[in-house]
């Protein structure tokens, strides 16, 4: 029973459930459009025999890595400034609750119209779709620090500058992080999208093309990898995260801890 329960904690128990309910449903399907895992994993040997498989992942990764930074670094600082200051956030609420609402995909086009078929189009378009999810979480964290704590730190003679720093940003953090998470998720929507349409490498072509050679396996292993992808990306920001409350002495964990 212990090692059962140390199996839950560690994720062993549910991957293996997963795969013998994977087994199970092919075997009652057609696996010509449903592969077993067996199959998906001969798909995955194919594809590192060409060298094609691990080529494919360093470029979606990058591409996801490098827009989801910009978002970030560019989402953090404007969130913090649109919650701490009323009237700015009064004026850009209307364009954050306009443009939230409207996808990364339905901008492909344009992007590529406007930035070209390469690289750029595809980092500017992860780089929106993770914008806004980082700004709102970051703006709803400063929003949210109690009033007393600010009027405390003001009382003592703190500067304003003082107070970004000791009082609201710890504070934020647990929210920032949250909002970091939640933009990578939309990330890896966004970079299957575009790689789809406008790309020649890439895990998202990998999973477009492999329907012209009736290769459903190739499609499973696409599938796979961009959840492994993006579960390795959040374990180590979920990690970033704790690390970061115990920083700051903040008690609470929100979904870090779980």
């Amino acid at each position: 029973m212990r090692y059962v329960r140390k199996g839950l904690q560690m994720g062993i128990v549910s991957w293996l459930l997963f795969l013998v309910l994977w087994q199970l449903f092919a075997m009652n399907s057609n696996q010509d459009y449903f592969p077993t895992p067996v199959q998906t994993l001969h798909g995955a040997i194919e594809l590192i025999a060409d060298n094609s498989l691990f080529t494919y992942v360093f470029i979606s990764f990058k591409r996801v890595l490098l827009g989801w930074l910009l978002g970030s670094l560019l989402g953090i600082p404007a969130g913090l400034l649109i919650g701490r200051f009323k009237w700015l956030r009064q004026l850009v609420e209307p364009y954050l609750n306009f443009f939230r609402f409207i996808p990364a995909l339905a901008f492909i086009t344009l992007f590529i119209l406007w930035f070209g078929i390469g690289e750029q189009s595809k980092v500017i378009l992860i780089m929106y779709a993770t914008l806004f999810i980082v700004i709102l979480n970051t703006a709803a964290g400063v929003v949210n620090v109690e009033d007393d704590k600010i009027r405390s730190a003001r009382s003592l003679g703190a500067s304003e500058r003082q107070i970004l720093i000791h009082v609201i940003i710890p504070a934020v953090v647990p929210a920032f992080f949250n909002g970091v998470r939640l933009a990578m998720g939309n990330s890896f929507m966004a970079i299957v999208g575009a790689e789809m349409i406008a790309a020649n490498e890439g895990v998202g072509y990998l999973i477009w093309t492999s329907r012209l050679y009736s290769k459903t396996d190739w499609i499973f292993v696409g599938l796979l990898l961009l959840g492994l992808m993006g579960f390795i990306g959040d374990q180590l920001l979920r990690w970033l995260g704790k690390t970061s409350l115990k920083r700051y002495g903040i008690a609470k964990e929100t979904r870090f801890g779980r």
